[in-house]
């Protein structure tokens, strides 16, 4: 047990989570899935646009997925970890699309230590979630979606498994350009734990919105994360983002986390800064087929990560 404990420390320090968040397990569902989200601050749930990677954040947003869509997911994460992810999307009829996906995060090779920290050997360490999403126009520019997961962690020779579901609404009004998002993710929790203590998932609600201007190619979105937890300042439930929108198939766009900066805060005094931790940019270009989205995040004050999105239309 003492080895256990030792390795969950380590792998909460890999995630960067804070007190609250390293109460619960499976933190790798907080990442973001799609580089457009990534790049408007990492939290993004209103973007209306045929792209698979968006419903992972939101599963209302299937509906604007194209019929038969592959997707495919690269994050290169920091200290090693490497987080992956596939996506095939059908659209059943005008009012229905289902989706499957699957997400794998390899946290790679660490030390295995004793409670005196000596090393005894080496273990592997990764997490897997398998997920299923339907999506239905419940009225006009009114779509719900349901995203329903199971997810397994290893850690060395112990294993945990877990059951949840993401809610998510979407009101898009095409003819002024908002989109108004809220999603309810990861409810749910663990139906086997590494040994007898049963972990918490990480329950997350969230509440966005996004508009974009007639008069200008740009787009500017606002996400409130973490709303359960009262104890945040407010602004540390915020994330923003703007894209412009070069044209109807390139945008370039830049966002700002601001809890992420704040958590990665080092120093004291005038020597205090984040050191770009919570800045994130990105662009992409989006074909009738063919997708390629790219997003730069800092979501540690040392490391930065690099997220890819393929995707194409059959």
């Amino acid at each position: 047990m003492k080895k256990v404990v030792l390795t969950l420390l380590t792998l909460l320090l890999v995630m960067g989570t804070k007190a609250q968040e390293s109460q619960t397990e499976y933190n790798f569902l907080r990442l973001p899935v799609s580089a457009h989200a990534a790049a408007l601050g990492g939290e993004n749930i209103t973007i209306i646009e045929d792209d698979p990677a968006l419903m992972f954040s939101n599963p209302a947003l299937a509906s604007s997925v194209s019929d038969n869509t592959v997707g495919l997911n690269y994050m290169n994460y920091m200290h090693g970890a490497n987080y992956m992810g596939a996506s095939y999307t059908k659209a059943l009829g005008e009012k229905a699309t289902i989706a499957g996906g699957i997400l794998y995060m390899n946290y790679g090779k660490m030390k295995q230590v004793d409670e005196n920290n000596v090393q005894t050997g080496t273990f592997n360490a990764s997490d897997i979630a398998l997920e299923g999403i339907f999506s239905y126009e419940l009225a006009r520019n009114l779509v719900g979606g349901i995203t329903a997961k199971f997810i397994t962690s290893y850690i060395g020779n112990y294993n945990s498994m877990a059951v949840g579901v993401d809610l998510g609404l979407n009101w898009y009004e095409p003819e002024r350009q908002w989109s108004v998002s809220v999603v309810a993710k990861n409810l749910g929790g663990q139906v086997k734990a590494y040994e007898e203590d049963y972990g918490k998932m990480p329950f997350d609600l969230q509440l966005g919105v996004s508009k974009t201007f007639a008069a200008l190619p740009v787009r500017v979105s606002a996400t409130l994360v973490d709303m359960t937890h009262y104890n945040y300042r407010f602004i540390n439930h915020l994330n923003l983002g703007a894209d412009v929108l070069l044209s109807d198939n390139i945008w370039i766009g830049g966002g700002y986390n601001f809890r992420k900066s704040d958590e990665m805060t080092i120093g004291k005094g005038d020597d205090a800064g984040a050191h770009g931790a919570g800045l994130s940019l990105g662009a992409g270009i989006n074909l009738e087929r063919f997708k390629l989205n790219l997003a730069y995040g800092k979501y540690h004050a040392t490391s930065s990560s690099i997220l890819v999105n393929l995707a194409y239309s059959f």
